[in-house]
């Protein structure tokens, strides 16, 4: 009994083993007090043997998160929300202004530039990493027009 008890164990444990996923540079932008949103940023390296997705976010910070990407639509860049973020294998995704974010809408309190914020990160293989995320100034996309979109699409 307790062999059967012991290998139905390790058969568990061994089918939860999570992709190793590293986190490096997150920041939550800072927002004037009454702003609404805001996005966090970041570099996220796959160093598993198999492909991996970020399929969704959370945090106390917001209502809501989305993960999200710009377009370039008619000279217009649009953010729009994405179902997943590709995380291939033994490489590094760069979350940044302009480019593929996780969007939080609905902000619950100011974000002010040296405070931290909770986030927690889910990927496709159910394994979760829980962040501290400090909070930054940075200056707007240069010059550039972005309307917001609530699109799906994939990626």
């Amino acid at each position: 009994m307790k062999k059967v008890l012991l290998s139905t164990i390790l058969l568990l444990s061994s089918q939860l083993a999570t992709a190793e996923v590293h986190i490096d540079g997150a920041y939550a932008r800072a927002v004037p007090p009454g702003q609404m949103n805001s996005a966090t940023f970041m570099q996220i390296t796959n160093d598993d043997e198999k492909g991996l997705s970020l399929v969704s976010a959370t945090s106390d910070a917001a209502k809501n998160v989305e993960l999200h990407t710009h377009i370039q639509d008619n000279g217009v860049m649009r953010m729009r929300q994405i179902n997943e973020i590709k995380l291939p294998s033994d490489q590094k995704v760069t979350l940044q202004p302009g480019g593929m974010h996780i969007m939080m809408i609905g902000l619950t309190r100011n974000l002010h530039a040296g405070e931290h914020i909770n986030l927690s990160l889910t990927f496709s293989d159910g394994s979760q990493k829980s962040l501290q995320v400090p909070v930054k100034k940075i200056m707007p996309m240069g010059g550039k027009k972005m309307m917001h979109k609530h699109a799906t699409t994939a990626e």
